[in-house]
């Protein structure tokens, strides 16, 4: 039992179970009502210890479709170790169709390390940090650009810890198959499910496996061949369950986010219109966009251009956008050794 979030979980059980994390919040229509988020394990004997999460937004679905699958195929004889499954961490948000809770208007991502005490989306926080996250070696949190994002499939690690367990997540990173693999620097005590994983000790892989809160054959089957690799590659299975066996992927370009000057947003209300797409090569100057104003058709389109050169990571998919909203955003080319040799 845990303060404000309440289990039956046995972490020494062999098998498999589906349980729920029970949150105590009253509501005008319940006033005992409990914030249940489903909890999976597979379980057999010692070994690698792994915890899977998707819906940390809700509008996010390639990892909460495949997690749930994942979950019903397990075989627990034909693993060895254990996997903790969150298909929907945060289930209201999921239950939404939203990133943020509707109960809260809680951000899962930007609430570590939570708050025992707190809303609902911060106790969960709490508990995954301090109680779910200490209990495995790596927790891997599938992602993509929601309903507002086209966004580049790529890996993501944070540049933390050691040389030697950034270099170990940088081999994990690689052993998804992705065809880019994102370093980001949010820091020690930044508030997302990376940082979280760092602080309780523990490998944290993430990614941005598709967008436009969506799926498509297309990212079902690369997040699908993800998350079998990195099982594979830590010994918890020795085949593939989700996905079929796929010759070996090109080599993973990672790629550096570590400047606001990378990114290029909205300083008033306008309509955005993109020149480029995810996956584009550009250079400083290059023309990234045009910023519409329909109240002022006597005014010329705004022409928006690039201050950084790399590779499109992201763009809006809303044209209508508000000040402060990222319209487009790249992320340059980084070589390992370099990545390392910071960590020393």
């Amino acid at each position: 039992m845990h303060t404000g979030l309440y289990h039956a979980l046995d972490f020494a059980a062999d098998g498999k179970s589906l349980d729920f994390l029970s949150i105590p919040f009253s509501v005008d229509r319940s006033p005992y009502y409990q914030v249940k988020v489903p909890v999976c394990r597979v379980r057999n004997g010692t070994g690698p210890r792994v915890l899977l999460m998707a819906g940390n937004h809700g509008d996010e679905y390639e990892g909460e479709l495949l997690l749930g699958r994942l979950f019903r195929r397990l075989d627990p004889a034909r693993i060895r170790g254990e996997v903790t499954i969150l298909p929907a961490a945060n289930a209201p948000a999921v239950m939404a169709a939203r990133r943020r809770s509707p109960l809260d208007e809680g951000n899962l991502n930007r609430a570590f390390p939570g708050d025992p005490a707190g809303s609902p989306t911060f106790r969960l926080a709490h508990f995954l940090e301090h109680e779910l996250f200490p209990r495995h070696d790596l927790v891997f949190d599938i992602h993509s650009g929601g309903t507002s994002m086209a966004h580049l499939p790529c890996a993501l690690i944070e540049r933390q810890g050691t040389p030697d367990r950034l270099g170990r997540a940088l081999e994990l990173m690689r052993s998804l198959g992705m065809p880019y693999g994102f370093v980001a620097e949010n820091g020690a005590t930044a508030p997302t499910s990376m940082a979280a994983a760092a602080r309780a000790g523990v490998i944290g892989i993430s990614g941005e496996f598709g967008g436009g809160g969506t799926v498509t054959p297309e990212t079902m089957a690369y997040t699908a061949r993800a998350i079998d690799n990195l099982l594979i590659a830590v010994g918890l299975t020795d085949a593939p369950v989700l996905s079929v066996a796929a010759p070996a992927p090109a080599p993973m370009q990672l790629l550096q986010l570590d400047s606001h000057r990378q990114a290029i947003y909205a300083l008033r209300r306008g309509w955005f219109e993109p020149a480029v797409d995810v996956g584009a090569r550009v250079a400083a100057g290059d023309l990234a966009g045009w910023f519409h104003d329909l109240t002022r058709l006597d005014l010329p389109e705004e022409e928006l251009r690039f201050q950084e050169a790399g590779i499109v990571i992201s763009r809006r998919l809303h044209s209508d956008s508000e000040a402060g909203d990222c319209l487009i955003q790249v992320a340059r080319p980084v070589e390992e050794a370099g990545i390392l040799a910071r960590a020393a």
